[in-house]
């Protein structure tokens, strides 16, 4: 088929980006460009295989991970539309195993209940995605929690528990398991021949990509996973198959309705708005709309981009945990839209004398929130939790996190102070961490989380304190570093062959000053008690 001359010189754009992965021994990536229902560009760069030297192609799968939330969500939309089920229910009407917390499965699916992160509960438990764990070990981990990270709508946090539950909520009313839903419902009818539900992580898939990790310059390690999947992320697909997918928001086969059921807004309950819709989140690309999600698993990493109003389609897959689709994504979207009229003007790129003035560890005791601010390899990056994120400059003064799993916008505040938007028009001042304290002596002891299962028992070892954890799947392990903030306030870091993550731990003591409790936050989980015990 003959491409126009704009075509070719998109490639050619798209190829520079990934010139680095085609190069030999390396893992790489696939690239989807498709406009008005026309594939223009569809393009595997680097090896689907190191060790055996297959090269990625149009037809290579990959795990899509939370890619795979919006099938889930279109299966329960469905079973909605059929009178099967109602989106104000709570998840434990369908699923009485759960505690009746007053959540709704509508907020489920945006991402407003308030429920923690199963892999989050387990991992304060010790455990993590590099050991064995069962299905009904991820359903137990949501049976056994109670708590909620905040009253249900009133604010956005993602949460892996939300679709979990959504799967199996699917699974008990269609008495069936959620991957023949799926294809039965979704990817049959759609010619999605490609993509199926693979919940086990033993299951063969014909041509699925190895994951890897590293990079060219350290050298590429296997990624390995021990965890089953399912409405959380269980999917595996090509390029061409969620390309097909795409199109069925403008030309709807399933259903005239759901696209437009997956992308309505919803208002938190403060009238803020939640750019996380059902399943999909909204974004923009140089001022223009667009619809769609990330995926991110050991090694594979996703970015399914839609700009509706223009009718263009990104995708791009990835099997190499160094490679940032989502950036990568929107680049090419904005090179795809070029010239086009409603196209905004590129931003000033954010400077480092900026940044500089900034730079250093921030802290607000009353969430309590720790973030670091750095110029790194070229671009201002936070971390925070233990993970890396870039900042992107926003209206106002304002620069924001690029990716929107979760809410991070900074600005200089007054008198040295930063001001950070944290979402649902929570607006924290942030002061510069001076000399940290201590760690107290007196945190030493066992302390124990209902929620999770969990226990942690503290001790001093050579000049500091760890934290040997155990939880429901597992005991021993490497003991977790504890470095102290302020006289409140502790941090406590995970060991990790894939993310070195951290939690705050704020310290709850009674009348006479004794420790009674550590009340834990996460990424994912805010406020979690941990009680002593003895």
């Amino acid at each position: 088929m003959p491409k126009s001359i704009e075509t070719v010189a998109l490639e050619r754009r798209i190829d520079a980006l990934f010139a680095r992965y085609a190069l030999p021994g390396s893992p790489g990536a696939v690239v989807g460009v498709m406009r008005d229902g026309s594939v223009e560009i569809c393009k595997g760069y680097g090896l689907a295989s190191i060790e055996l030297g297959v090269p990625i192609t149009l037809q290579t799968r990959f795990r899509i991970a939370s890619v795979s939330k919006q099938f889930t969500v279109t299966a329960a939309l469905m079973l909605a539309a059929e009178g099967k089920l109602e989106l104000s229910d709570p998840p434990h009407k369908y699923l009485p195993e759960l505690p009746p917390l007053p959540v709704t499965i509508d907020q489920m699916m945006r991402n407003t209940s308030g429920l923690p992160d199963f892999l989050e509960l387990l991992r304060l438990g010790g455990h993590g995605l590099d050991k064995p764990a069962r299905p009904d070990d991820l359903f137990a981990a949501c049976r056994r929690n109670r708590h909620l990270n905040f009253a249900p709508g009133s604010r956005f946090l993602y949460s892996n528990t939300n679709f979990l539950l959504l799967g199996r909520i699917i699974e008990k009313i269609t008495k069936r398991k959620l991957g023949e839903v799926l294809a039965e419902r979704i990817f049959q009818p759609l010619g999605m021949t490609s993509t199926m539900l693979a919940a086990e992580i033993d299951t063969v898939i014909p041509g699925l990509a190895t994951a890897y990790l590293g990079d060219a310059g350290q050298g590429f390690r296997r990624a390995g996973h021990a965890y089953p999947q399912g409405g959380e992320g269980g999917l595996t697909s090509t390029v061409e198959d969620l390309l097909i997918w795409s199109r069925h928001f403008d030309a709807p086969v399933l259903g005239k309705s759901l696209p437009t059921a997956l992308a309505a807004s919803q208002p938190l309950t403060g009238g803020h708005a939640n750019a996380y819709r059902r399943g999909v989140a909204v974004g923009e690309v140089r001022g223009l709309e667009t619809v769609g999600h990330g995926g991110l698993w050991p090694g594979f990493r996703t970015e399914f981009l839609r700009v509706p109003a223009a009718g263009l389609t990104v995708v791009v897959i990835a099997n190499l945990g160094s490679i940032d689709p989502w950036r990568l994504a929107h680049t090419i979207a904005a090179e795809a839209l070029a010239g086009d009229r409603r196209l905004a003007s590129a931003p000033a790129p954010i400077e480092e004398k900026e940044i500089k003035p900034l730079a250093g560890t921030w802290f607000n005791a009353e969430e309590p929130s720790l973030f670091e601010l750095a110029w790194h390899n070229g671009e201002p990056t936070v971390t925070q939790n233990g993970l890396p994120f870039a900042l992107g400059r926003r209206a106002d003064g304002w620069l924001g996190a690029e990716r929107g799993s979760f809410e991070f916008m900074l600005k200089p505040g007054r008198n040295g102070t930063l001001s950070v938007d944290l979402g649902a028009g929570r607006i924290l001042t942030f002061r510069e961490l001076g000399r940290r304290k201590a760690v107290p002596a007196a945190i030493a002891g066992t302390y124990a989380s209902a929620d999770t299962g969990a226990t942690w028992r503290i001790e001093r070892q050579g000049g500091g304190f760890v934290a040997h954890v155990s939880g429901p799947l597992i005991a021993g392990g490497a003991p977790w570093p504890i470095t102290g903030i302020d006289a409140d306030t502790v941090d406590i870091a995970t060991p990790g062959n894939w993310l070195a993550i951290t939690q705050l731990a704020r310290l709850e003591r009674d009348r006479s000053g004794r420790i009674v409790a550590l009340v834990v936050s996460t990424g994912r989980i805010k406020s979690m008690r941990f009680e002593r015990v003895g």
